[in-house]
């Protein structure tokens, strides 16, 4: 036999144990098909008999290797018919140090960040009662809407009184007056078809049946062709990124749209990896992903800037310009960027852009991101959203342009659950509405979470099929049902963001109403200029 050397890896090393139960086990194998990282496997074991001795029979086994760890997503325990295994967390504090050699095996998650949060401190503790009645949330009319686009200031409305009345005297920028919720950019090819293809679902149902103008962003890597030449374009946001992926197919298909998109989002960074470019890893590259990118099977990888853009004014010049008029000005174009110090400083540029062509100012904060993101930066780099939305709209109040270039927020919305109450906070100290993708992942059915329990989006072995490309593995989502879930969600959305705005008088969305916020921090509420209440 030969000799056990130190540097040898044992169960005990990984994250996740497998618990097994032998007599309870039927020897189906369904655990072992469901399991997508090969972290079980059949071998032969010994059992002790009723006679005190043993016997030798098949039973299941974990395989202690790092390639093939368990990630800890149950979906043995899910399809295991005998309750006879399942995952348990290793206590043991030694596997960090060994797992280096293969990295770290938790990614995504933001355990050391999630508590306590800046929202969780700020409450909304204007309530108006006897000197300012509040309004009825079940039976008032509330006007949810807010605008993607430039607008422009009375004085540069471009009206012209002739005969006593108002024309045109040329064209204004465009602008969309949507919901303030948008479902944040989740590529088809970082999600799986039937994922993506939920959450289009779900935004296509909320437009047309439950009077809700929610849209959803495409994400790098373009989109397919059929939805490209349909009337539910006009409920999606196309974004091009550092990797104009998918752009060849959308420029080849501008003569058949039979409609606008709603916008076009250019993508310079994101808060789960600031100053990182994307990766699709070869894994997730299949075939209808390559055809819709026009790549070959590679890994695809996005630079971590646009190439041939050095400053805001290039950006303004060269993007804006060109994406407006691909459209003919008749589609908003607005940025999105990683919540930072500069932050403001790009805002401030955005406002005096003598063209008017800006549509929208998107900052992604330090809490966003799956488990496809990098662990050091999560954990390392970034910005969180509150204080820099906050920064941004007074910026913009001191030089009286607020309200000119919209701001959306994002990054962490949603995380503890309560969407609602996070977008209302974020309108209040001045965001125009918020987005979110993690928690449709989440409300599709994904297992992972803060705690390094699955994580594996990076990997292509998705064990709920929401972000894997494997047929087999895509074949585990329910389309419709996922669907339903998300829109289920927003309607619970709206009817919270409604019970949150009728106590304080309002009809419409709250922007800038800060007044309407108290914190319990003495360090949040002098940052974010709001009362300090205990």
């Amino acid at each position: 036999m030969e000799a056990v050397k130190v540097q040898d890896l044992a169960i005990g090393d990984l994250p996740w144990i497998v618990e097994y139960h032998p007599r309870r086990c039927s020897l189906c194998g369904k655990c072992v098909a469901g399991c997508t990282f090969g972290a079980i496997e059949t071998g032969m074991g010994r059992l002790p008999s009723t006679d005190g001795k043993s016997i030798r029979r098949m039973v299941i086994r974990q395989v202690a290797s790092f390639a093939h760890a368990c990630r800890g997503c149950g979906m043995c325990e899910r399809v295991c018919p005998n309750d006879a295994i399942r995952p348990v967390r290793n206590p043991d504090n030694r596997r960090a140090v060994l797992s280096r050699d293969a990295g770290p095996i938790k990614r995504g998650g933001r355990a050391n960040l999630n508590a306590p949060r800046t929202l969780d401190k700020i409450i909304i503790g204007r309530i108006s009662q006897m000197t300012d009645p509040s309004l009825d949330a079940q039976r008032h009319t509330f006007d949810i809407r807010a605008p993607l686009g430039r607008v422009l200031s009375a004085k540069e409305l471009p009206f012209a009184a002739e005969g006593g009345k108002l024309t045109m005297a040329k064209k204004a920028p465009p602008v969309r007056w949507i919901y303030p919720l948008i479902f944040a950019d989740m590529s088809i090819g970082a999600l799986s078809t039937r994922a993506w293809e939920a959450v289009a679902m779900a935004t296509a149902y909320l437009n047309e049946r439950c009077g809700l103008p929610v849209r959803m962003s495409s994400g790098e890597g373009g989109m397919p062709m059929k939805l490209l030449e349909s009337e539910q374009l006009k409920y999606f946001i196309i974004q091009i990124a550092s990797g104009h992926f998918g752009w060849n197919r959308i420029v080849k298909a501008l003569p058949r749209m039979k409609t606008d998109p709603a916008a076009i989002l250019i993508k310079i960074g994101q808060g789960a990896k600031p100053g990182d470019g994307g990766l699709l890893p070869a894994e997730k590259a299949a075939p209808h992903i390559r055809a819709i990118r026009g790549v070959p099977k590679a890994t695809l990888s996005s630079p971590p800037n646009h190439q041939g853009l050095y400053s805001i004014e290039e950006s303004v010049q060269k993007m804006h310009l060109s994406m407006n008029a691909a459209f003919g000005f008749r589609v908003p174009v607005a940025i999105k960027c990683a919540a930072s110090s500069t932050s403001v400083a790009v805002y401030n540029n955005l406002l005096r852009d003598p063209y008017k062509i800006c549509g929208g100012f998107f900052l992604d904060g330090i809490q966003g991101g799956t488990g496809a993101a990098n662990e050091v930066s999560l954990d390392h780099m970034g910005h969180p959203v509150v204080s820099k939305i906050r920064d941004c709209y007074l910026a913009a109040v001191k030089n009286g342009l607020q309200g000119q270039i919209p701001l959306y927020a994002g990054g962490g919305v949603g995380l503890t659950g309560n969407a609602a109450a996070d977008a209302f906070k974020l309108i209040c100290l001045g965001a125009n509405g918020v987005f979110c993708g993690k928690l449709l992942t989440q409300l599709l059915g994904c297992v992972g979470n803060e705690h390094g329990r699955c994580n594996a989006c990076n990997t292509g072995k998705c064990p709920t099929g929401i972000c894997t490309q494997d047929p087999r593995l895509v074949k585990r989502l329910d389309v419709d049902r996922g669907a339903q879930k998300i829109v289920d969600y927003v309607l619970a959305f709206d009817s919270e963001l409604k019970k949150l705005m009728a106590p304080i008088g309002n009809s419409s969305l709250p922007v800038g109403r800060s007044d309407a916020l108290v914190s319990t921090d003495k360090a949040i509420a002098d940052k974010l200029g709001i009362q300090y209440v205990c």
